[in-house]
């Protein structure tokens, strides 16, 4: 195949480059320039779009042997990724930026550009598997579920999954190291990239605060009365349980966490950690990875990016998913992701739009 390798300038995408060149492809890499100011994003082993990256990647082309180029989808990436975060937050909700990204850059922008351009596939250094099944490419876990990035993968639909080529996902992490050292690829040892790459000092709330400026409101108990004034909404996620500073205890000495974020009166609610149990799920643009359920499916959900699954029952009702849970979860943030699983395989997701408090005992 013709691949394009999107290398990020760490350890993962330069291994993935690497065996794309050793199973026989015709491989060209590319580094995805992010930024609009790179020195404003994270440095160092903080991030993936800074210019410390780009010299990396390229020496890792070098060492392969292959061409590269660097694209310029800064301005695509702040509409599409660093805009949304903004408004999303703006909105009460809590935002997943790097499953936007995955979903509008890398195999949106970037898969289309390459389609284009003559390429068969698009290759990452994902920690996730596919295979060839009965109705089509599946997305399956990785083998390491330490590094399973899948459930930020949930987004793909069975055509970009079609054009999708994940060579680390069946191999662990230690493993990729140890091969990218026998390569002599000078980020054999870069540490991981964490956090927010447009974030520049790791500070989420202040990064709110510059974008949109102070917007005091108040903080409630259950039953409307006032416990605490705050400088923003924003700057609280629906099961948050530190930095509420709150002016008093609850009446029976155990902790309080936000219960919900009201952005119109910029009132945040908070209660005892019961009533943040959920029953059920409703979640706005499900996207598949196959062909889409015909009714419901008995299936695993997971709501956060290194969460456990709980067994659900999920269907679509007026191009909304419902999902129903059989254990209740605790503080589920609408804007994040829920993503479906049969075994080790994605069924889809869709983003939490609302939920349903599970029964109280």
């Amino acid at each position: 195949m013709r691949v394009l390798a999107a290398m990020s300038g760490g350890v993962d995408s330069a291994v993935a480059a690497a065996r794309a060149v050793d199973a026989g492809h015709e491989v060209t890499g590319v580094h995805l320039a992010l930024s609009r100011n790179p020195s404003s994003y994270r440095t160092g082993a903080r991030g993936c779009c800074t210019l410390e990256d780009a010299r990396d990647a390229r020496r890792a082309a070098d060492v392969l042997g292959i061409p590269f180029y660097v694209w310029d989808l800064a301005e695509r990436f702040h509409a599409d990724v660093v805009t949304d975060f903004v408004q999303e937050y703006a909105a009460g909700r809590t935002p997943n930026p790097c499953l936007r990204c995955n979903e509008r850059i890398k195999f949106a922008a970037v898969l289309d550009r390459a389609l284009a351009l003559g390429f068969d596939a698009v290759c990452t250094g994902h920690y996730a598997q596919l295979v060839d099944g009965p109705g089509g490419r599946e997305l399956h876990r990785s083998v390491d579920p330490g590094k399973d990035q899948s459930y930020v993968l949930g987004v793909l639909t069975a055509e970009q999954l079609a054009h999708a080529y994940f060579p680390l996902g069946g191999s662990p992490k230690s493993a990729v190291r140890a091969e990218a050292a026998e390569r002599g690829l000078a980020v054999a040892d870069k540490p991981d990239s964490h956090d927010i790459c447009f974030v520049a000092d790791g500070d989420t709330a202040g990064f709110l605060a510059r974008e949109l400026g102070e917007q005091p409101g108040r903080v409630v108990d259950e039953d409307g009365t006032v416990l605490a004034e705050h400088d923003a909404a924003y700057a609280f996620t629906v099961g948050q349980r530190r930095g509420l500073r709150l002016g008093r205890p609850a009446d029976d000495g155990n902790p309080r966490y936000v219960l919900s974020i009201e952005p119109v009166s910029r009132t945040v609610t908070v209660g005892p950690r019961d009533r943040l149990s959920v029953a059920h799920i409703e979640g706005t643009q499900p996207r598949w990875c196959g062909p889409a359920p015909t009714g419901p499916v008995e299936c695993r959900a997971q709501i956060r990016a290194h969460g456990e699954t709980l067994p659900a029952r999920a269907w679509v009702e007026h191009d909304v998913l419902r999902v129903e849970l059989a254990e209740a979860a605790t503080g589920v943030a609408p804007g994040q992701a829920v993503v479906l699983y049969a075994g080790t395989r994605v069924i889809g997701s869709a983003t939490i739009s609302s939920t349903v408090p599970a029964p109280a005992h």
